[in-house]
């Protein structure tokens, strides 16, 4: 695959990914499918990968929508490939942010523009929880299970309980949630 390639599969991820970073990985995790035509050309991207990538891109600073597709990026053509992919998934937002702040003075009145952005929130809230439930069934959920007991990786549901209860009662420093994750890891890996 060239860069150009690489380029344009994030660039079209990049328009359609309304509501920010988290709102990529419900078309990452399509990506990753089998069934996607361009992953079994390429190789580039597996789900396994993806949710590697993904617990890197959560625990580096910076948007994850960003980290994930330089991760992507990087795996595939090294440095030139991180560099490609990431300004392909900024170049929509920068394209149609310019074209709306040009527009938006003239039509901050219009009630079809009105209409547009209340239609855009709900979208956002879509694609943020299809990314939730993508990362749930990624890293709690095994479909590899026949019995009801199987259909779950128990010590990482109790990791997710766990940390889930600690975020909520001490609101501590997310690195602590970080390191904590880390450390119960290696010790329940």
């Amino acid at each position: 695959m060239n860069l150009l390639l690489l380029y344009l599969e994030f660039f079209k991820v990049g328009l359609f990914s309304v509501g920010g970073g988290y709102a990529t990985l419900p078309f990452l995790f399509h990506m990753a499918d089998d069934d996607f035509d361009f992953i079994r050309q390429t190789g580039w991207l597996s789900r396994e990968m993806l949710g590697n990538f993904l617990a890197i891109a959560q625990s580096s600073p910076g948007a994850i929508g960003i980290n994930m597709a330089s991760q992507v990026g990087f795996s595939y053509a090294g440095i030139a490939g991180s560099v490609i992919a990431s300004l392909g998934l900024v170049s929509p937002a920068i394209i149609i942010i310019t074209i709306i702040a040009r527009a938006l003075a003239a039509f901050k009145e219009n009630k079809i523009v009105a209409a547009i952005f209340s239609g855009l929130r709900p979208a956002a809230g879509g694609l943020l929880t299809a990314a939730g439930v993508g990362v749930w069934k990624l890293s709690l959920y095994n479909g590899d299970g026949t019995k009801w007991f199987e259909l779950f990786h128990w010590k990482e549901c109790a990791l997710f309980a766990a940390l889930f209860l600690l975020i909520w009662k001490f609101k501590w420093h997310p690195v602590i949630y970080i390191a904590i994750g880390a450390a119960a890891g290696i010790l329940l890996a």
